[in-house]
């Protein structure tokens, strides 16, 4: 069995895209599975396709069996037709309402929960607990985010069952910036790590359905975190905004947050104070873009 993180600590480990294996005590959780190849293509609803640039960093068989997956919303680059057939049907899965209705009625799921936004929901392994809050999220502008699947943003508070949050951290989705983030600021004032969605996905006619480097920046700006985690920003060719542009950003005199870096295959340990030490991939590099 692998060594727990310190108490208090969480281990992530950045699988690719929005795939994290989050390991805290005796809990671990997986977010937005996707482990489809370089070059192969995610189905996005509408007869959208996107092709992989990059290869994830662990097969899906190489994954240890997680407590829950942590799903942000049904899009073929988050929960891919490798997830589904992968892993187990008995897995708990906590979503958005939408995706647990298809989850459960077409893929046999059975322990998918939606959660409306602000709902919550507990898990507890061992000596551990997180309470997983679904947020608000927006996954493009106006009118056009009807004709994509409803996301949520995600809170994880970890801590000792029934005990105190020990470790605040946020995950974006794929998300915009609109009013829903301001009301994360106002009821979410100490988040630890926020783990934010990027890439300025861009889909045909020019339409933004995620964060680029600027929208990302002025998320953090509203949210203030200690630290921040850059996810989804170069794995499929439909991602604009590239990982370069949001660190320049990040330079900003005004930028809040300290920055947290974990290439692809790499794992980093962060408390409520920040991160206490990456460890390399066991290559010793990121499995790179094409």
């Amino acid at each position: 069995m692998p060594t727990p993180p310190p108490p208090g600590a969480a281990e992530i480990l950045f699988i690719g895209n929005a795939t994290l294996l989050i390991r805290y005590g005796d809990l671990t959780l997986l977010t937005d599975p996707n482990f489809l190849h370089r070059g192969q293509y995610a189905y996005l609803g509408k007869g959208l396709l996107s092709r992989r640039r990059t290869e994830p960093a662990l097969r899906i068989e190489e994954v240890p069996e997680p407590d829950a997956v942590v799903l942000s919303h049904l899009h073929g680059d988050h929960w891919d037709r490798v997830a589904r057939r992968g892993l187990p049907r008995h897995l708990p899965i906590v979503t958005t309402p939408h995706a647990s209705r298809r989850l459960q009625g077409l893929h046999g799921f059975s322990r998918a929960t939606g959660l409306p936004t602000w709902h919550d929901h507990v898990l507890v392994r061992g000596g551990s607990q997180v309470r997983i809050t679904a947020l608000p999220g927006r996954h493009g502008p106006g009118p056009a985010r009807f004709l994509l699947p409803p996301v949520m943003g995600s809170l994880l508070e970890f801590g000792d069952p029934g005990g105190p949050v020990r470790l605040r951290m946020y995950i974006s989705g794929d998300t915009l910036v609109f009013p829903g983030i301001h009301e994360i600021a106002r009821l979410c004032p100490d988040i630890h790590l926020a783990v934010v969605h990027l890439g300025g996905t861009t889909l045909p006619g020019g339409l933004l359905v995620t964060m680029d480097a600027l929208q990302g920046a002025d998320l953090v700006s509203l949210l203030r975190p200690r630290r921040v985690l850059p996810v989804h920003y170069d794995d499929y060719t439909v991602m604009k905004s590239p990982l370069s542009d949001f660190l320049r950003e990040a330079t900003r005199p005004d930028f809040p947050a300290g920055v947290v870096r974990c290439r692809r295959g790499e794992r980093v340990t962060v408390n409520a104070d920040g991160p206490v030490g990456p460890v390399p991939a066991e290559d010793g590099h990121d499995r790179g873009t094409s």
